[in-house]
């Protein structure tokens, strides 16, 4: 049986001079396993963040927008109250003799949105039952 020092001793020490792809051996069991390591020593951790920063978020102005909506009416509450629904309707378990074959996992978590329908849901319900005084069973 190898020990972790053996292995640690097989492995070459790694240059960063090196513009060359190198390979780096291990040897375990009286055989050899090799991994290749692709290295550009130009590219430094700086200019790898700076690539990850330019992300732009298409959806972002739609969700400051829903997260910024205040329910100031009645009606409307209501209408948001039973337009977006309490649990994910796509979840499913399939039963087939008894037995559960499969899950059809929430489609819901896949909506870019969702986390700013839920609240303005939230909102809505809070709104109705804080100003209104209304019963909020009928919509949960």
């Amino acid at each position: 049986m190898t020990s972790i020092a053996q292995i640690s001793k097989t492995l070459p020490i790694f240059n960063e001079s090196e513009e060359k792809p190198t390979m780096n051996k291990l040897k375990a069991n009286n055989q050899r396993i090799f991994f290749t390591a692709f290295v550009n020593p130009g590219l430094d951790s700086k200019q790898t963040v700076r690539f990850s920063q330019r992300k732009f978020d298409l959806l972002q102005p739609l969700r400051q927008w829903l997260d910024s909506q205040e329910i100031q009416n009645r009606k409307l509450a209501q209408f948001i109250a039973k337009v977006i629904p309490s649990q994910c309707p796509f979840e499913r378990d399939v039963i087939l003799l008894g037995r559960k074959i499969a899950h059809i996992p929430p489609m819901c978590k896949l909506n870019p949105l969702y986390d700013q329908f839920v609240g303005l849901r939230f909102r809505a319900l809070c709104y109705l039952v804080d100003q209104c005084g209304e019963d909020i069973q009928s919509y949960c």
